[in-house]
This record gives C-alpha cells, structure tokens and sequence, in this order.
C-alpha cells in the first residue's frame, strides 16, 4: 500500500460488506510484544478511511485494543478484528497479541486468516525474530500460509534495518537466504546532534520511486544519481528472487541477456510467488473465538469457509476433540442471532456473511472456541486445531460463599472461551486446578472471573498428588469396645501389613480360621482398612502399594456390627503404620522438552537441579534438540515460566505422568511437618 495516493472514502463509521468471497482477504499480524502489530492496524485503518485519527496503545485510544485489561496492562491480551476496505477489496485485519502466554487467541487468528505479516521491529534486533517467531514462520509454512514481513521502529534511534534484513534472511529466508527479499529500502536523512540519522523516506526497489516525507507529506520522485548506486545492488537480487519464483522458463534467460522486465510482469510474479502456498479451503464454518457479552450474552466470531451465513437461521453446532480441557463433546442444533461485524469494541450489524469473510454471532448458547458450524441437513465437523498444552496449574478457592456460588458456572463459561486453558477437579488433593500457559494468562483469567463474572477467588499452593506406602512389613491390632448402656460396639481384628511393588495398589487377604471373625464382618474389615488407607496413614496422603492379611480378631454375639469392624479394621491400619516407617511416594513426569540447541546444555543443567535424570537427547529438525527426562512433578510446578526465561522463548515442554517413587527422606519430613502444622 505505500505506493498508493488515495484511500476508500467515507468507509469509517459503516460496516465493510462484500460482495464476493473473491473481494475478501482474510490477513493476520503475527509478531513479538512491542513489535508494533497494533500500531500498524491503526495506520492502516487511517490510511484506508475506517478511522478519522490513528489512535495511541498507549492512552487506550487504539481501535484494537479496547480491552480494560489491556488498557492496564498497556499490551494486546486477546485477538480483535479490523475490517477496512481497499481498492474494492475487504480486508480483515487480525490483530493478535505477541506475549507468549495468549498464543491461542494468536492460533485463533491464524487460524481465521488466509495470509500473515509477520512483524518484526528494528530497533529490537535478533530478539524480534527469536526462536517463537520462527516457529510460527515454519507451522505457516508447513501449511501453506502466504507470509510477508514488515518491519516497523525505522525511526527508532537504535534500528538497524540492514541488520534485521540479514536477521530475517537467516531465520526466514531458507538455506539460501533468498526467500526473504526487500522490497522498499530506507532513505536516510541528515545526521542530528547525536549522530543519528532518521528515515527520511523510502525507495522503492521496483519502480524505483523515491518517497520522501521529511517535510511532513510524502513526495514522490526519481532517484538522484547517487542514490542508484545504493539501490541496484538490492534491485537486482530482488528482481532475480521474483524471477526464480515463477513459473515463466524463459524469464530468467531474458533478465541475464539484458532485457529490461516491465514492472507489471515482476509485480505478478511477486504476488504469484507469495501466494503458491495458497490456504486451502474446507467446507462449513468455524467459531474462531467465544467472548461473553454483559448485554447480549455469549457472542461468537466466526469465520465462514463455505456457503451464506444468514441471521436468525438454524445451523448445527459441532464440538469435539477438547474433552480434557473441560470442553464436553456436543452435537446441537440451534438458531443464530444477529449478525454483526466487529470494529473493535464496537459491533456494525450485518445482513449476511459470505464465504471468506469474519462474522460475530449472537446468542450461540452452546457454541465453544473451535467449534464447527455446518448446515442442519448436512452437519459437518472440522479437525480441532492444534493447541499448546496449559503446563502452569493455578489452584484457586472461592473467596467467600457468595463466590462459591457462582464459581463453577464461571469457570466452565471462562474455559469454553479459551481452549488453552484446562479446568481440573483433582480427585486427589480436592482442589480446582486452572491450568494456565504462564503468568500473564493466569492473571487475564482471574481479573476476567472478578470483572467479567463478579467471582473473586484466592491463588492457594498447588497440591500434587502424594502418596503413602509402608517401608517394612507390620502388624497391628484395631480394639474398638464400648459399654454405654443398651447394645455396645464390639470388635477386635488383628492385621499385617506388607509392601508390594509401585502400582499394585491394595490388595486384602483373609487368613481367619475358625470364624475367630464372623464371615459377615470380613468385608467390613475391608471397607474399614481401605476407607482408612484412602484418608492415610501418616500426612493424610492416600496409602497405596500393600498388601493387608487379617490374621485374627474376636466378635461379641450382640454388640458386634458392621460399623464396628469397619472402626476396628482402620484402627488397625493406623497401629501397623505406627510400627514403622512410612514412605511418602511423590508423582514422577516424563518431560519432553523441545528447544534450540543452543540452551540444551543450560536446561540440562536446570533439569538435574529439579531432581530430574535426563534420559535421552535426540535432534529434532534443524537446529533444535529434544530432551526427555523423568522429573518429580513437585519440581516443575512453575517450569511453564521458567523455561520460557532460560531459553530465551524458544523452549517448548510436554508432561505426561510416568510412576510414583519414594521422595527423598529429608524432602518426606519437610512434608510431613508441614502437614502436622496445617500449612
């Protein structure tokens, strides 16, 4: 667009409609934080007409990020949608965040779009283009995803725009290099007090046209003859990149031979080159993102792949593949609402949304974040996308019972907006676990449950779940007599105990001879050792891994009952226990972490430091290395975050749990301590 002069009049204020899918571009800005994503929407957005000023992220004036928590946190923490016009041409700017922590309203949109910009700053330098961004170059890519690279902060004191073009050739450009080519140059202006330079203009390396703004509007002229000499190196490389690309045989042989290519040929073969990898479209629709709104209730944004979506018509609502997250599989029909097209904050009403193009739909009750939407008669499901694990647990209790009450419908309408968050109820430790993809989400999440919701909840220490198994064999004896007037309690069993090997859980025995134990009392006997061993023996963790024999015992022919064998079975558990040595036994995960070769040997030092045995290293891909360690989950609580420090954003993990094993004597009594405290 920067050869352009004029822009769609009158387009700010109204809703942006199409009237073919072929005038639709769906286009998603990928980039780190502070790379200036949101700035340049709202340069685009001026450019184009959809806005009368450019508004600043930092007074909360920018069209996309109108978000409270943005505004206090002065960065993107969702996705928004910017729809202008061009040429005749819709265009549906995505606007996504570039924290890592809300990489799934980033997947979400990529997931929209139909080609990326990958923004990258220039005063930033290699940090613009660190290992996520290069991750997310190779998944476009390995998709087919069209990109382009802009980059922005040229005027910056520090940038360095030869500097980021060599960065982005080296991680982007292939083997090579070549896949990744200029196409404007920066043209700098006279040296200030403190020897910078700013950018004073651009040329442009096709039509080479030189556009000058340092009088405060743009002029467009030759070259002078010494700026040729800067350009023709750059214009040659760019002018061969664009060649090698197409599909014309002959092109090449006429570029050597002399001949001079007409623009309009090499800027076809530009736009044939960035666009082979073209997405392919499936049919149906999907729900991209699921919000709440406090007027309209559950507002869903949608992209359209095939067909006319119209308001107020019944479609069928597909969910599945998302049932370890706390999304339930479903298969619905329900009635749409309006529709709307989202600016921002502000909602412009639609008539219809064809194939292409970005809708919001209201009044979807059932309709979650990956949802397909399909015709009623002929329902469709599409692949779920893929989607990071959540790898930070955030326990949290309500803060009062006001806020109980509220609790669990909050979180399961919280977690059916955002897939990459996972909601647990730990059998174990009785906690509600969020699982979170790092600080910066946990803290969007509970600030949306007080502000969106009206639920205020405490962050308690995350449990893992321990357990207790005996160290040697024992043997004890549950007595539970009482005389208090009219029919007693009576019984008496005797009882050993001995370890088995991990995973064996409890086995019971009965070796009573003759009928010491009434044969109706056993199975209370049982029910009365395991209800004792799933409260515990020692810190209160469940007993696992031995094998109790009832030996003995004495029954009274009135008093003795069912209650009272099952007292005297857990008493005897507990005097076994008291015999001797009692091991805590402590959840081992297999970790696979995923990270550029060049932090293998720090997070293998960092791993052996969380009590870990590294077990392997393999190389996956050029430049990365895989590392698989088995680590004591109690050791990885916060790794989520830690790892993303130590390796720059370029380390990955996955966590899958492997055994339980015997924690450390001096680790066991630190626990057990704090269990007799009560902390």
């Amino acid at each position: 667009m920067g050869e352009k002069t004029s822009a769609h009049p009158g387009a700010a204020g109204r809703a942006v409609a199409a009237d073919r899918p072929g005038n639709i571009r769906n286009v998603v800005l990928v980039g780190h934080s502070g790379s200036g994503k949101t700035t340049l929407v709202e340069a685009l957005a001026l450019a184009t007409g959809a806005v009368n000023r450019a508004g600043r992220v930092e007074d909360g004036a920018a069209v996309s990020d109108y978000d409270e928590i943005e505004h206090r946190q002065q960065r993107s923490v969702q996705l928004s949608l910017v729809p202008v016009e061009w040429a005749g041409i819709k265009i549906n700017l995505l606007d996504t965040p570039g924290y890592a922590d809300f990489v799934g309203e980033l997947r979400a949109g990529l997931r929209a779009a139909d080609a990326a910009l990958f923004v990258v700053s220039a005063a930033e330098g290699v940090e613009g283009v660190a290992g996520a961004t290069r991750m997310l170059w190779e998944e476009c890519a390995a998709v087919g995803m069209p990109r382009a690279i802009v980059v922005t902060h040229l005027e910056a004191a520090r940038a360095d725009f030869e500097e980021m073009t060599e960065t982005c050739r080296a991680a982007f450009g292939g083997e090579s290099g070549d896949g990744v080519l200029p196409l404007y140059l920066p043209l700098h202006g006279k040296e200030g007090p403190d020897g910078h330079r700013p950018v004073a203009g651009l040329v442009g390396l096709l039509t080479q046209r030189v556009f000058d703004y340092s009088s405060g509007t743009r002029t467009e002229t030759a070259p002078d003859d010494d700026q040729l000499p800067l350009i023709e190196e750059a214009r040659n490389r760019l002018i061969e990149g664009i060649i090698a690309e197409s599909e014309d045989e002959t092109l090449m042989d006429r570029y050597l031979g002399g001949e001079e290519i007409d623009v309009k040929t090499l800027v076809e073969d530009l736009e044939r080159a960035v666009a082979r990898g073209s997405f392919h479209r499936v049919l149906a629709a999907e729900v991209v993102k699921t919000a709440s709104d406090p007027y309209v209730g559950r507002v869903s944004l949608v992209r359209v792949f095939s067909g006319t979506l119209r308001p107020d018509e019944t479609v069928h609502v597909s969910g599945h593949g998302l049932e370890d997250r706390g999304h339930e599989d479903h298969d619905v029909d329900e009635r749409i609402g309006a529709l709307s097209q989202p600016f921002g904050k502000q909602q412009r009403q639609l008539s219809q949304a064809i194939a292409g193009d970005i809708a919001c739909v209201a009044k979807l009750v059932s309709a979650e974040t990956g949802d397909t939407l399909s015709a009623k008669n002929a329902p469709l499901l599409m692949e779920p996308w893929l989607m990071p694990d959540p790898l930070l647990p955030v326990a949290i209790e309500a803060h009062s019972k006001a806020d109980e009450d509220k609790l669990s419908h909050s979180l399961a309408r919280l977690v059916a907006e955002d897939p990459t968050m996972r909601l647990e109820h730990n059998p174990h430790t009785h906690q509600v676990v969020l699982w979170c993809l790092g600080e910066a989400h946990r803290d969007v999440a509970l600030e949306r449950l007080r502000t969106r919701y009206g639920v205020q909840v405490d962050v308690v220490p995350h449990k893992v779940s321990l357990r207790e198994t005996f160290g040697s064999r024992a043997t004890g004896r549950g007595r539970h007599v009482k005389q208090s007037g009219g029919h007693g309690q009576y019984a008496i069993c005797e009882i050993e105990v001995e370890p088995l090997p991990g995973g064996s859980g409890i086995e019971f025995v009965d070796k009573v001879v003759g009928g010491a134990v009434p044969r109706q009392f056993i199975p209370s006997v049982e029910k009365g050792v395991r209800a004792q061993a799933a409260r515990g023996v020692a810190a209160g963790y469940p007993l696992v891994d031995v094998r109790v024999t009832l030996l003995d015992g004495k029954a009274h022919s009135v008093d003795s009952s069912d209650a009272a064998f099952q007292t005297a079975g857990a008493l005897a558990l507990r005097e076994a226990a008291a015999e001797t040595r009692i091991h805590l036994l402590e959840p081992v995960a297999e970790v696979r972490v995923l990270v550029s070769d060049d932090y293998v040997g720090p997070v293998m030092s960092d791993l052996s430091g969380r009590r870990g045995r590294v077990v392997g290293t393999e190389q996956s891909g050029s430049g990365r290395t895989l590392v698989r360690a088995e680590v004591p989950e109690i050791e990885i609580g916060r790794y989520a975050v830690d790892l993303r420090s130590l390796s720059h954003g370029t380390g990955r993990f996955s966590r899958s749990y492997a055994r339980h094993e015997p924690m450390p004597p001096q680790i066991a009594d630190r626990v057990r301590e704090q269990a007799e405290n009560g902390s």
